[in-house]
């Protein structure tokens, strides 16, 4: 689906409604490449499903709670108390603007999410986009990014990086803001009210990272290998924050060390490419594939023996690093100074109206 017929799906499920708060849209579910999804209301909130020029209305607990979705000769085919509609698009909100609801495919996933649903198809396969709340969002991230167990002053810094990488990283995907993946940032369902992850994101709201008095969009790692990397070493584009190579006490002490095999042509792949050659090596071979960047070579037969330390990237805020920063007393604020320095933080302003 182009650009311009995402925008019109916006425009008019937009329309008449005033934005009391920050949004970002995020394409949901695409890693399964769906062509029929059940979307079904809450168990407390009325959806409303627009879709040509009709509105069908979900209710919690009755024979109309759900609609099944499919796609069907290039179209939408939406059953609905046992009647059949045809569509380019649909959308689905509460009344009143955002709502709950579950969105499933059969036999694989379902996820609940808040906010407003657009479906469309797009290369013979549902594409669903969710409009939700900055804060709804951020707290999304910060649940499934996070350890179990996690402190709160760890998941108060995750909450303000994935806020401030949500400000600044706007369109990275043709058709909405942001995925659900590493990509992105990796989004699930939202957490319950009162959770860890829920009280971190309320607890830092609209605080951003700042350099130079420019939002930017920060970044975090699973682990370091006991110094944060550059863009540059994982040959990155630099964009407003240079980043700095940080020392990390605590992976420096306690490297989380790995060795694969890969063959002579990804080894090459991987020196020439750096994180673009990772992630190429790792959507074919598996997502734990190369673990990280931070890593030594070795020629043994027709194989490049890797040895290296450290999950993910490497860039920016080191969750491991945070984790241990937060037992010895550090708040939140002071891992934000250290993982990224010469920044400040921000407030962003509330939306009129707030």
């Amino acid at each position: 689906m182009q650009r311009a017929a995402w925008a019109v799906v916006f425009l008019l499920f937009t329309a008449g409604e005033t934005c009391r708060a920050q949004e970002v849209r995020v394409g949901i579910l695409s890693r399964y490449h769906p062509r029929a999804m059940e979307l079904r209301a809450s168990q407390t909130e009325t959806v409303v499903v627009r879709i040509a020029d009709r509105n069908l209305v979900l209710v919690p607990d009755t024979a109309r709670d759900k609609a099944e979705i499919a796609v069907a000769s290039g179209e939408l085919l939406v059953t609905f108390d046992g009647r059949e509609y045809r569509a380019r698009e649909l959308q689905a909100a509460g009344r009143a603007g955002a709502a709950e609801f579950t969105l499933a495919i059969p036999g694989q996933v379902s996820r609940r999410y808040q906010g407003k649903l657009a479906i469309s198809v797009r290369e013979d396969e549902l594409a669903a986009m969710v409009t939700m709340p900055l804060e709804t969002a951020v707290a999304s991230v910060v649940q499934a990014e996070s350890s179990p167990g996690a402190s709160a002053e760890a998941l108060a810094a995750l909450a303000v990086v994935a806020r401030s990488y949500f400000m600044a990283a706007k369109a990275r995907h043709r058709d909405f803001d942001f995925c659900d993946l590493t990509h992105c940032q990796v989004l699930r369902s939202p957490p319950l009210l009162g959770s860890p992850a829920a009280r971190a994101a309320r607890e830092t709201r609209g605080l951003v990272l700042a350099y130079r008095e420019q939002q930017f969009a920060a970044m975090f790692t699973r682990s370091c290998s006991g110094r944060t990397r550059t863009p540059a070493q994982d040959g990155m584009t630099e964009n407003v924050y240079p980043y700095f190579a940080v020392i990390c006490d605590y992976c420096h002490s306690h490297p989380s060390r790995w060795t694969r095999s890969v063959s002579r042509e990804d080894g090459a792949l991987l020196a020439a490419k750096g994180e673009a050659g990772r992630l190429a090596v790792d959507r074919r071979l598996g997502w734990n594939a190369v673990p990280s960047n931070s890593f030594e070579t070795r020629e043994e037969g027709n194989s490049v023996i890797l040895e290296g330390s450290g999950q993910g990237h490497g860039i920016g805020l080191c969750q491991r690093g945070a984790e241990a920063m937060a037992a010895g007393g550090a708040s939140f604020r002071d891992i934000l100074r250290h993982y990224f320095p010469n920044t400040t933080l921000r407030t962003l302003p509330e939306p009129p109206g707030s």
